[in-house]
């Protein structure tokens, strides 16, 4: 039985029965029958189904936004703004699939020789619950219009979300077995990995079951692609204003109640002005509204799981304990649902928890440097390698100090985010593969050299 329960309140609002071995074996010959039609359709065919997904999305929005919220816990105000997101990147592709994935003529000794995309077949989706929506959707967008059909195994705690996604994709009229969803528990993802049926697959989720699915994606020979875990840098150098540099990392730490990959989770802050950074984001931090998150004015809800709040509670203790300092925040609050106080540490070095570990809460690490080369320095001895942003009054030198960051993506002065016009994913122990733009659709495309005399 899969169990949603709202982390506001610690009460369970819906129990779900997993799909038993037979469903599951008849909801992947149906992906797989579906795969045989959906591929011969053309760009536009597709493309209209992809755009009634998105006019859905839009329309459904409030009833959407509160499901997720309900389930995992997300203020109302981002879940809605997660929505309007997933339509952007259906209509994103809807537009510019065709044109991403059109044959490509090579000048060689042939007649004719060119480079076509074909679609690979159905694609495992293998989902976390923080954006409950928005991480199956930016996989599921380009993966769609390219030809391939999806198989959606999501996190156990949001079978509402599950079932609301695999329906939508029914309404706007797409065939059955397109979007499938499985309601299944993690025990049972070898199997689906392993199945002939399934012909590639994607992970968003933590570096040790990414892991575990690249061995069996390895095993079987399938492509997997892994969008994992961050730590992201925050770098602030000595040539911005503090006061507005310590707002923005109250925001970027407690995006999605901190508990985003793309967060900024360790804040590596020039000696200079580190104490006015320090004084104006614990300040910003204070400041914050926790509580309720269906109410408009809520700045940070519950965490979506009380063991996720006792394993960020260990790692704030562990810290302290190694000799940081404890700066505001640092407990559970009392009463009903899982919710953790905002919390900044200051004084944290290499060898503390909250600097090796990935803290999926709403905690904060402050490290200082003594300058720019230390800063980056710092921000690479990391086992992760998402996202990462540099805070400066000279965007030039931010952009030459981005090549020196081993990530994914880098920012200069603006928060980490994914962008459907742009290519999203990390190095290291953060994955491997790419997830939108032109790159992200070829991920998972048959690429296929034809050459005619």
């Amino acid at each position: 039985m899969l169990k949603a329960i709202n982390p506001a309140t610690g009460e369970t609002i819906r129990e779900v029965p997993e799909h038993d071995e037979q469903e599951v074996d008849e909801r992947l010959k149906a992906a797989e029958a579906a795969f045989k039609s959906w591929r011969r359709f053309d760009f536009e065919e597709r493309a209209r189904h992809l755009t009634s997904v998105a006019d859905l999305l839009r329309e459904n929005m409030a009833d959407f936004a509160r499901l997720m919220t309900e389930e995992m816990g997300k203020t109302l105000a981002s879940a809605e703004s997660e929505v309007d997101k997933c339509a952007w990147v259906c209509d994103f592709y809807a537009e510019n699939a065709e044109r991403f994935l059109a044959n490509e003529t090579v000048a060689t000794d042939a007649a004719k020789s060119f480079i076509r995309y074909e679609p690979l077949g159905p694609v495992l989706a293998i989902m976390p619950w923080n954006f409950p929506f928005w991480q199956f959707f930016r996989f599921a967008a380009p993966a769609l219009m390219a030809g391939n059909v999806a198989l959606l195994k999501h996190a156990g705690n949001v079978p509402g979300s599950a079932l609301a996604i695999e329906a939508v994709f029914r309404e706007a009229g797409l065939p059955d077995g397109v979007v499938t969803t499985l309601l299944v528990s993690s025990a049972r993802v070898k199997y689906l990995i392993g199945n002939p049926v399934v012909r590639a697959v994607t992970l968003t989720g933590s570096d040790r079951a990414g892991m575990e699915v690249a061995a069996e994606a390895g095993r079987c020979l399938k492509k997997a692609v892994l969008e994992l875990g961050g730590s992201d840098p925050f770098i602030v150098l000595s040539d911005v204003d503090p006061a507005e540099a310590g707002r923005q990392a109250a925001k970027a730490r407690t995006i999605n109640n901190g508990q985003s990959c793309i967060a900024a989770k360790r804040f590596i802050v020039i000696d200079d002005i580190a104490d006015r950074f320090e004084e104006e984001f614990v300040r910003a931090v204070e400041a914050l509204k926790v509580g309720d998150p269906m109410e408009r004015g809520t700045d940070v809800g519950p965490m979506a799981r009380e063991d996720l709040l006792d394993s960020l509670d260990d790692q704030v203790k562990r810290t302290v304990e190694a000799g940081a300092q404890l700066r505001t925040g640092g407990k559970r609050l009392e009463g009903k649902g899982w919710f953790y106080a905002p919390t900044v540490l200051t004084g944290v070095q290499p060898g503390m928890a909250a600097f090796d570990e990935e803290t999926f809460g709403p905690v904060a690490a402050v490290i200082r440097a003594r300058d720019a080369a230390e800063a980056i320095e710092l921000a690479n001895r990391s086992r992760f390698g998402l996202g990462a942003s540099i805070w400066t009054a000279d965007a030039a030198r931010g952009e030459d100090l981005a090549a020196e960051i081993e990530s994914g993506c880098v920012f200069v002065n603006g928060t980490v985010k994914s962008d459907p016009r742009l290519p999203f994913g990390g190095v290291k122990s953060s994955g491997y593969g790419r997830e939108l733009s032109e790159v992200g659709i070829r991920e998972f495309v048959n690429i296929k050299t034809v050459w005619i005399k």
